[in-house]
């Protein structure tokens, strides 16, 4: 069942790249057809030749959680493209500092 689901609507990578999207797609199991946009942001600030390499450097059972990790990434970069997450990491350590110094 799963491979004539997959034959028949290609995972957001694959759309995205205009290629067929074959049973093996190491993209298909985190990128799903409906949010297309999560591919596209990871692609463009990783590309797809990049984030392919990283999953397969990533256990499978973690692979998911990568993904979840780069979508993160790659959307911080396109927001703040020169701090990325560590701009939302010193904003948030800026925001605690404030909010201890109103308790003390």
């Amino acid at each position: 069942m799963a491979l004539a689901t997959n034959a028949c609507t290609p995972c957001a990578a694959c759309k995205l790249l205009r290629r067929r999207c074959a049973q093996e797609c190491p993209f298909s199991p985190y990128f799903s057809s409906h949010e297309p946009q999560k591919f596209a942001s990871v692609h463009k600030v990783f590309g797809a030749s990049n984030v392919s390499k990283m999953l397969m450097d990533v256990p499978e059972n973690q692979r998911a959680d990568a993904v979840s990790s780069l979508v993160y990434e790659a959307n911080a970069r396109i927001r703040d493209p020169v701090y990325g997450c560590m701009g939302v990491i010193y904003a948030l350590q800026q925001q605690i500092r404030l909010l201890q110094a109103e308790l003390s």
